[in-house]
C-alpha cells in the first residue's frame, strides 16, 4: 500500500466542513476520497462529488468482497442510511487525500491505515451559529427537513463528547469563526505535517 497522507476533516454538522473541505482543495494539491452512502441524494448533490451514493445491494456486495473498510448505519426520521468507506483503490495512489467524515469514522481510517497516515482536522463552531447556520441551509431547500436538521444536531452532543474526542486523539482544533482565517490555519498545519516526509 502506498504511503500519501490522509487529512480527515471531522465536526459536528453545520461546523462549515464542506465549506472548508473546497476551500482547501481549491487552494491545495490534495486529491478527493469520495465517500459512499445509501441515502438519497440531495437536490444540490451531484453524484460522486459529495458522497458515491448507492444503495444497499451494492452495499452487500462490497462487503462479501471485503472492501469495506468502515461503516455506520443511522436511524434517520426517513429509515436506515448507511455511510461508508471503501477500499476502492484510491489509498493505492501514493497521493495525499483530502476526507470529510464522522469521528467514528476517522478513528476506524486511523486502525485500517495506520496512524502515522491520518490526520484529524477537527472544526468547531459555537453551537447557536451551526444551529442558526443548519436552519439557513434546510431553509434553502425544496422540502426542508427539519426533523432530521435536529435530529443531527441533537446526537452531535454525544457523537463529539470530550471524551470520544479525547479517546480518538483529537488534541488540534480549529475554531471555524471566520471560514478565511480557518481554512488558512488549517492549510499551515497541512503543510507543516507534509514537510515532514
Amino acid at each position: 500500500m502506498s504511503s500519501g497522507k490522509i487529512f480527515y476533516i471531522i465536526g459536528k454538522s453545520a461546523s462549515g466542513k464542506d465549506s472548508l473541505y473546497k476551500e482547501i482543495l481549491k487552494k491545495t494539491g490534495l486529491k478527493v476520497y469520495t465517500m459512499y452512502t445509501t441515502r438519497p441524494k440531495r437536490e444540490y448533490e451531484i453524484q460522486g462529488r459529495e458522497y458515491n451514493f448507492t444503495d444497499d445491494g451494492e452495499l452487500k456486495r462490497l462487503r462479501e468482497e471485503k472492501k469495506v473498510i468502515e461503516e455506520r448505519t443511522y436511524m434517520t426520521v426517513h429509515g436506515p442510511w448507511t455511510y461508508f468507506t471503501v477500499d476502492d483503490g484510491s489509498f493505492d495512489k501514493g497521493h495525499d487525500l483530502l476526507m470529510i467524515g464522522t469521528l467514528e469514522s476517522y478513528v476506524s481510517m486511523k486502525k485500517y491505515m495506520g496512524e502515522e497516515r491520518v490526520f484529524p482536522i477537527y472544526i468547531e463552531c459555537d453551537d447557536g451559529e451551526r444551529l442558526q447556520r443548519a436552519i439557513n441551509r434546510e431553509k434553502k431547500s425544496r422540502t426542508p427537513d427539519y426533523k432530521e436538521m435536529c435530529r443531527r444536531f441533537l446526537a452531535d452532543a454525544e457523537d463529539f463528547s470530550e471524551e470520544k474526542l479525547e479517546a480518538a486523539g483529537i488534541s488540534r482544533r480549529f475554531e471555524n469563526l471566520d471560514i478565511a482565517e480557518c481554512r488558512d490555519n488549517i492549510i499551515e498545519y497541512i503543510d507543516r505535517v507534509l514537510m515532514q516526509q
